[in-house]
């Protein structure tokens, strides 16, 4: 699973995980509002996230929380998210200060992306309306049982960043998220994986998105870890959205010559200031073209995907599926 690790910092805290009930705790917690709050039963076999829950509640001050992590929740087997989405949904009005949440933050060691039991995740964007920053990492094959992923439209006054974190992300998220109302929204970061793991997205689900009238304040765009980046790329060669951008994100894909063709065919991409395609399959004769067009903005590619030779017919892989 490259690219997923246990973030240090999330919206600018630093993570501190908090330590189960039955360990020892320390004689006196930060001030709630000064790092982000991981919760993790992974190191108690018997501990359940109701009870981690509780736990949180009694031990920190609830109210000046500012940053939420959520890492691995269940007893023994996976289980699905819905507990840890209906506990924070219940007890929404216990936060008022709460401004980001990260929802799985979970590790190959733990659990492959894929096998993560996903749920609804709307309850909690409805129970707090004041959330700037939401990351949901999970999607994928587990929606073949019926605990994936699943985002209902909605509108939210307050979202700035969204971001999935996917192998393989469920169209139907995809288009829940074209249709929802973010007025606030300046970053949005979806990776969309692969089909094999779920992933089944079409160029056509990002259409509204991709014409640019869906979020006003948009300035970001990641449409990451695909398997059809090249029709991405071209897709963007004319879409509105492009001109409002500062910065745009087609790494972690499949993107080849062809996609970077038909991109440099359409708009101009100079008013970017980075152009992020790392994990790439492009030609050093693509992407010298590509610094030229795209000069002044910074363009990150770094090296080919090192296992790929470009003279065979060979397969390419997203950065991360499983």
């Amino acid at each position: 699973m490259s690219g997923i690790a246990h973030p240090e910092l999330f919206h600018s805290l630093p993570v501190l995980t908090l330590p189960g009930p039955a360990a020892e705790q320390p004689e006196e917690f930060p001030a709630a509002h000064t790092v982000a709050w991981r919760l993790d039963c992974g190191w108690e076999g018997s501990l359940t996230f109701p009870v981690l829950w509780q736990h949180f509640l009694d031990s920190v001050d609830s109210e000046q929380v500012e940053a939420l992590v959520i890492g691995p929740w269940w007893q023994g087997h996976y289980s699905e998210l819905t507990p840890v989405v209906e506990l924070i949904a219940a007890d929404a009005d216990r936060f008022p200060a709460l401004r980001a949440l990260f929802l799985a933050d979970v590790e190959r060691e733990e659990c492959e992306v894929s096998w993560l039991k996903m749920s609804d995740i709307t309850p909690v964007l409805s129970a707090l309306p004041l959330l700037e920053e939401l990351v949901v990492r999970g999607g994928g094959d587990s929606a073949a049982e019926g605990a994936g992923l699943r985002l209902s439209p909605v509108r939210h006054g307050a979202l700035r960043s969204l971001r999935f974190e996917s192998g393989g992300l469920p169209s139907h998220v995809v288009r829940a998220v074209a249709a929802s109302e973010l007025p606030a929204l300046e970053r949005l970061e979806i990776w969309l994986g692969t089909r094999w793991y779920g992933g089944d997205a079409q160029v056509e689900d990002l259409g509204p998105l991709l014409s640019g009238g869906t979020f006003p304040r948009l300035r970001h765009l990641a449409l990451r870890n695909s398997e059809i980046q090249d029709e991405i790329a071209a897709a963007l060669a004319s879409a509105p959205v492009v001109a409002q951008l500062t910065s745009l994100s087609l790494a972690m894909g499949t993107l080849g010559d062809t996609g970077a063709e038909a991109l440099l065919a359409g708009q101009p991409l100079s008013h970017l200031s980075t152009l992020d395609l790392r994990h790439h399959y492009l030609s050093e004769v693509m992407l010298d073209r590509i610094r030229q067009a795209c000069a002044p903005a910074s363009v990150n590619s770094e090296e080919p995907v090192d296992y790929w030779d470009p003279e065979e017919d060979e397969e390419r892989y997203v950065a991360v599926s499983e």
